[in-house]
């Protein structure tokens, strides 16, 4: 069987060069798209990602900042910069990197970014307008992400089984949700399956599409998939590896050398759903600068 490579990265590119053609219709208007990065601590992960975000952000016109608070700062210290950012007009999109420090509750800090700038889509507003369908709320990055990534790459999605493993908030909630949606390019049965799912390979060996979004490294793998179907990754694991300057390196959720083989389209890991997750947060950083004008 020949497998079909989604490749992200170039359906990423697609996307960003929509961004920068309605970026530069903005800034006539005198408006140029602005993000703004909150980083707690000095997580190397966590830099390196901020870091490829600002990249992508200069390479469509957005500007970006990255404010660098220390693990010690308290939660009335960074609310109280989250609030500063919500006041200043020239700020459209705000995004809190994670991991926070433990002692941080996620929850409380999330909600204190203004709705209208929630670029992320984690608000309990934007998450109520998700679920109900209401398209002026921002939806999550990567759930987005993953919908464009079967519309870029012609994936049939209507009356389709689709099986979402992993019940997250950020990634598994919502884009069961999402592909459950009455719409063109969604429309699936939706099943979504969790570390109490029994015999779950009987249940994703039922999918049209699989979407693996659990945290647990290489777990999906050729016994899990139905010859044919659609494998999304969406997993970002560390796994030890001495030959890596790091002593370690990053794998998916799913095991790519053993599902390739049967499924009928898959995303590689890195290079699918990465990049996508970076293109929808500079889409919605751009639509919450041309809402302010509209």
């Amino acid at each position: 069987m020949s497998t079909r490579i989604l490749d992200g990265e170039a359906f990423a590119s697609q996307i960003h060069r929509e961004t920068a053609s309605r970026v530069v219709a903005l800034s006539k208007r005198g408006i140029t798209p602005r993000l703004v990065f909150i980083r707690v601590g000095e997580d190397p992960a966590s830099r390196a990602y901020v870091s490829r975000k600002e990249t992508r952000a200069k390479e469509v016109g957005l500007t970006s900042e990255t404010i660098v608070l220390p693990e010690t700062i308290t939660l009335a210290q960074l609310l109280a910069q989250i609030d500063a950012l919500n006041a200043d007009p020239k700020v459209h999109g705000i995004l809190i990197q994670s991991p926070l420090p433990s002692a941080l509750p996620n929850e409380q800090v999330y909600a204190r970014v203004s709705p209208a700038k929630d670029v992320d889509g984690f608000h309990p507003v934007n998450f109520g307008k998700l679920l109900l369908g209401d398209p002026t709320g921002f939806l999550p990055c990567t759930p987005a992400g993953i919908m464009e990534i079967l519309r870029l790459g012609k994936i049939p999605t209507r009356g389709k089984h689709a099986v979402v493993v992993g019940r997250g908030q950020i990634v598994g909630r919502p884009l069961a949700v999402l592909l459950a949606r009455k719409s063109t390019h969604a429309d699936c049965t939706v099943t979504l399956a969790h570390s109490s799912t029994p015999n779950l390979p009987s249940i994703t060996r039922q999918a049209d599409i699989l979407i693996g979004a659990l945290g647990r490294p290489l777990f999906l793998t050729q016994e899990h998939v139905q010859p044919g179907a659609t494998v999304i990754d969406v997993g970002v694991n560390r796994i030890p590896d001495t030959s890596s300057p790091r002593g370690y390196r990053l794998v998916g959720d799913v095991d790519f050398a053993s599902v390739q083989p049967v499924a009928g389209a898959i995303t590689p890991n890195p290079g699918g759903v990465g990049p996508m997750t970076i293109a929808l947060l500079l889409s919605n950083t751009l639509r919450a600068a041309e809402d302010t004008v509209s």
